[in-house]
């Protein structure tokens, strides 16, 4: 299989939907960047593709409602799904979100991984664990960012690193965890490899 560098610099906004039933139609390859409110995920995307404003970011947790759908080239999607476990929004929200999230992990067929976001401080929270069974359990392949890496030392870094790679131990999936910083741009080269690597499959066939 050749080697395949997608340029991430190139990823523009496609659409936004509320639900999978407003997507475009489910072909090619999509990646998908779920995580908390709080967790830093328009921020990692606006550091991959080096544009400050693609994900919009919020000082208000919880703004991403939609599912947001970028085009890396033709075949080639990165999605941002709702951000989940924000206590501030109503609970018919949560529950709507939740559904949501749950339908586009279970049923897009063209979803070949994804990225779930935690604040390294405070890593697998109870959503964050449902998150990686659900991925798991659709056998599809997971990277877990640890964002806002900068906020710890390089020894704290690693030793969370660490921790959290025995900790997902007993999910028994693809599951790999890294390190990330917008700020530092630590990590940033691995989760493009990755990315480079999920997508490789559909542009190699």
């Amino acid at each position: 299989m050749s080697e395949i560098k997608l340029n991430y610099h190139k990823t523009h906004f496609l659409t936004s939907a509320p639900d999978i039933r407003h997507l475009p139609e489910d072909s090619g390859v999509e990646i998908a960047f779920a995580g908390r409110s709080n967790a830093g995920k328009s921020t990692a995307l606006n550091a991959l593709t080096n544009q400050k404003n693609l994900a919009r970011t919020s000082k208000t947790p919880g703004r991403t409602q939609l599912i947001n759908l970028f085009e890396v080239e033709p075949n080639c999607k990165l999605v941002d799904l709702p951000g989940y476990g924000y206590a501030a929004v109503p609970e018919q929200m949560k529950l709507q979100w939740q559904r949501s999230l749950g339908e586009y992990l279970q049923k897009r067929q063209c979803l070949r991984g994804v990225v779930i976001l935690m604040d390294i401080r405070h890593p697998l929270k109870d959503l964050d664990q449902q998150m990686i069974e659900w991925a798991v359990s659709a056998e599809l392949p997971v990277l877990l960012l640890l964002t806002k890496a900068d906020k710890l030392s390089q020894s704290g870094r690693s030793k969370t690193v660490k921790i959290v790679r025995e900790a997902i131990l007993p999910f028994q999936g693809d599951v790999q965890v890294e390190a990330y910083s917008a700020q530092n741009k630590i990590g940033i080269d691995k989760l493009a490899a990755k990315l480079d690597g999920w997508f490789a499959e559909i542009l190699n066939s």
